[in-house]
């Protein structure tokens, strides 16, 4: 009897000591959400074509369509998501529902805090640019790394694509972005920040709509599991206006971009996009 008595005790120890971790990834997340959304400009500069009068013609065409002239340059954002996201293969790709939330604040980070599945299955955690940390049921640890430089040089490649999904402000030229022509329809930008550079490759449509976003993203995902660049990209669509803003409603995204290896391991359906103040998230 003792040593059951002790069995449970052990049981319920380790329970609560799981419990207590997982809270303390909560507070992680909600701490780094603050810091983000804290580097919101409260007085932001107004947009006016006359900033980006020396940009290749494609790059002009997608902020002439981006950001309405007069609008408040906010470059931080907060999306509200839910769709589709795979952890398996382009040929059993097991789709499950999702639903996430993120702040977005390039060049200095993001947090992307998600859900998704049911039941015994359900998997939920965060990324950011200086972790990744899932749990499945909410109390086993799954995944858990990061603070490296791989990781690192990942995370940022991952938010300063987005960038020019949801926070075109934030891609202005400026001394963390500098922009190139690559063809009649398409434009790079290279963001630089803490030692990090990323190049980016946006495709317009004839009004300046980003329909193709496609990087060299520092990843492993590929069957050697190493950390190399290999293509990254997706398709936007849906735009609507938000606070003077053009940004995509739904994205589908994945690795190995533009070859026989791509499938969409996350397709997102945005219900809300905001640019908090620090006074109002």
């Amino acid at each position: 009897m003792k040593y059951l008595i002790a069995l449970a005790s052990l049981v319920l120890l380790a329970a609560a000591l799981l419990i207590v971790w997982r809270l303390t990834d909560h507070r992680a997340d909600a701490r780094e959400m603050d810091r983000l959304r804290a580097l919101q400009p409260l007085k932001p500069e107004r947009f006016s074509k006359a900033l980006i009068s020396d940009l290749p013609e494609p790059a002009q065409r997608y902020f002439r369509f981006a950001i309405a002239e007069g609008t408040p340059l906010l470059s931080v954002a907060q999306i509200e998501m839910t769709g589709k996201f795979s952890l398996g293969s382009q040929d059993a790709p097991n789709y499950m529902d999702m639903q996430a939330t993120q702040v977005l604040a390039a060049p200095d980070g993001f947090v992307w805090k998600m859900s998704c599945g049911s039941g015994l299955m359900r998997m939920s955690g965060s990324d950011s640019a200086r972790w990744t940390r899932f749990w499945m049921a909410g109390l086993a640890p799954v995944a858990r790394f990061g603070g490296d430089n791989d990781h690192a040089r990942s995370a940022f490649g991952r938010y300063v694509a987005e960038a020019a999904f949801w926070t075109p402000a934030a891609i202005l030229p400026s001394r963390h972005v500098t922009w190139e022509a690559v063809d009649a329809n398409t434009a790079r930008y290279t963001m630089n920040h803490d030692g990090m550079g990323q190049a980016v490759d946006i495709t317009v449509d004839a009004e300046g709509r980003p329909v193709e976003v496609v990087f060299q993203r520092w990843s492993n995902a590929n069957p050697e599991g190493i950390h190399r660049l290999q293509p990254f990209g997706g398709f936007l669509s849906d735009f609507r206006q938000i606070n003077g803003f053009q940004v995509p409603f739904h994205v589908e995204a994945g690795n190995h971009f533009g070859t026989d290896d791509y499938f969409p391991f996350f397709i997102a359906n945005v219900s809300e996009v905001r640019f908090p103040t620090p006074t109002n998230p």
